[in-house]
């Protein structure tokens, strides 16, 4: 694994845990796509750092658990606005 991307794996792991984001928001932080995200976190990290992994994955899976509650909030919100 190249250098630049292992560390891109660590910084995009270390912000998730530092901030709850979504692989969404950390994309946009980062300026990579979601894909790439998702892919450094769930391929590259444990391949890295095993124990990191398992703190990011939980942090992912409690987003993923909370995903259609920010939805709805969403939708709501926009057509209040109407």
């Amino acid at each position: 694994m190249q250098e630049y991307i292992r560390k891109r794996v660590l910084e995009v792991s270390n912000y998730i845990l530092e901030s709850s984001s979504t692989v969404r928001q950390t994309a946009n932080v980062f300026g990579v796509s979601k894909s790439t995200v998702h892919k450094d976190v769930t391929e590259r990290l444990p391949l890295i750092n095993e124990k990191l992994a398992i703190q990011v994955k939980t942090v992912l899976d409690l987003n993923k658990a909370e995903r259609h509650i920010r939805g709805g909030e969403a939708t709501r919100k926009k057509y209040q606005e109407n």
